[in-house]
């Protein structure tokens, strides 16, 4: 109606000359509309207008590329993600980047390598400290902000629950919890562990290599590289990675670190801030048989991957469901494989080296945080609906361009969030 009346307002004009004029004013916005959306589409298809890809990823790239991240082991955690879990979150599509598989070349063995000294050493890469964050937040004694709920789903032989919360600083941070029915916590570790059949089931990860390895310890350094969305180019991981066991009770944890061994590239764009930690354990079947037949998997995610926050938060809220379940397929043939007798990654003969600690030793960690746990917040996810002219062209053209694409969730969701920030502009003009 808004629209209707604007046009008869404009064909009232005393003259016809300034009816036209009117006319092409009000025509204007929608000509940009359509330009953009060309400009979008032509950018689409790297195959044929790959120069435009090229220059949207170098423009999105030179804004960041300076931007340095502390260690995540000395802030809170927060899904890249996940298909995490979020490690694997959204199958994002790029055509640059290093081709998928595992690199040949043989791992470096690291000189500190026996358990007391790496135990005891808080210089090294992951540490006792990543360990007592960890635990911390398992137990929800970080005094961090609360986590809100925003998502509660479940599949017949899987449940999937996940929450968020912001800090004050650094990027959003991601809690999930997931229970397979009829898996062990060993086979669960050693499935998030094994890169090599990673590359398999998580269509996000292109390449994956050791880097570094204890065999000691079980500390391993790898490096991954994932799929990002045409306008930006792929990201970089160096990540170490370490498994504690307290009798089935196993705290595996990743996170960024410096690697001077591999040095810097435009392409792909290496990620600082990145942590990504599991508690598996086992717990009781939802058949209620008593059986300790299933197992839990409490994921804390965050990173910075040099995206707008509210562009990835939305990617991830539209695009988290029906990524997490494509994970329980991959462990099920992961079981299968293992069932088999198919032949063990060395990754996977990694996370089988674990440290040992004492359930007295964790409950000493437990006790030295902030004696209050973060609270659970439902989720609210009401909107204030807004409706200028401006706005809704803009929210328009971005359902319609979002409804002629095929390259899955996120892809929509970040061209619904842009839309959705220019018209906060507007409405804001």
């Amino acid at each position: 109606m808004a629209l209707w009346s604007i046009l008869l307002e404009i064909l009232n004009r005393p003259t016809l000359g300034d009816a036209l004029a009117e006319l092409v004013i009000f025509m204007i916005p929608l000509w940009i509309a359509v330009i953009v959306g060309v400009l979008l589409g032509w950018a689409w298809k790297p195959k044929w207008a790959n120069l435009g890809r090229v220059m949207l990823d170098s423009s999105v790239a030179k804004d960041s590329d300076n931007t340095v991240a502390s260690q995540a082991s000395s802030s809170i955690p927060t899904l890249n993600l996940f298909k995490i879990q979020l490690p694997s979150f959204i199958p994002w599509v790029a055509d640059d980047g290093i081709q998928k598989g595992t690199s040949s070349a043989p791992p470096t063995m690291t000189d500190d390598c026996s358990s007391s000294q790496v135990q005891n050493d808080k210089s090294s890469m992951v540490n006792e400290d990543d360990l007592e964050l960890l635990c911390k937040l398992v137990e929800e004694k970080d005094g961090g902000p609360a986590w809100i709920q925003m998502m509660n789903r479940s599949s017949p032989t899987m449940s999937y629950q996940a929450w968020r919360r912001d800090p004050e600083t650094g990027p959003t941070q991601y809690r999930t919890r997931t229970v397979f029915e009829d898996a062990t916590p060993e086979m669960v570790r050693d499935f998030f562990w094994d890169d090599e059949f990673r590359l398999k089931w998580d269509d996000m990860v292109i390449h994956a290599a050791i880097l570094e390895e204890c065999p000691t310890t079980g500390s391993m350094v790898v490096q991954w590289v994932r799929k990002f969305p045409f306008f930006c180019s792929d990201r970089e991981y160096i990540i170490g990675r370490r498994i504690w066991e307290s009798g089935r009770l196993y705290y595996c944890i990743t996170k960024g670190v410096p690697c001077s061994s591999v040095p810097r590239r435009d392409k792909p764009r290496r990620v600082d801030l990145f942590y990504s930690s599991w508690c598996i354990r086992a717990v009781e079947s939802k058949r209620g048989d008593g059986q300790l037949t299933a197992c839990e998997v409490l994921l804390f995610h965050h990173e910075d991957m040099g995206i707008p926050s509210e562009i990835a938060k939305l990617g991830v809220r539209h695009g988290m469901w029906g990524a997490v379940k494509k994970i329980e397929p991959g462990l099920r043939a992961y079981q299968k494989h293992r069932a088999a007798g198919g032949p063990l990654a060395r990754c996977a003969f990694m996370a089988q080296i674990n440290t040992k600690v004492s359930t007295d030793y964790l409950r000493s960690l437990e006790s030295s945080s902030i004696s209050h746990s973060s609270e659970v917040e439902a989720h609210d996810s009401s909107k204030k609906p807004g409706g200028n002219l401006p706005r809704l062209l803009l929210v328009g053209g971005a359902i319609a361009l979002a409804c002629t694409l095929d390259r899955g969730l996120l892809t929509k969701a970040v061209i619904f969030g842009v839309a959705r920030r220019f018209a906060k502009i507007g409405r804001r003009l």
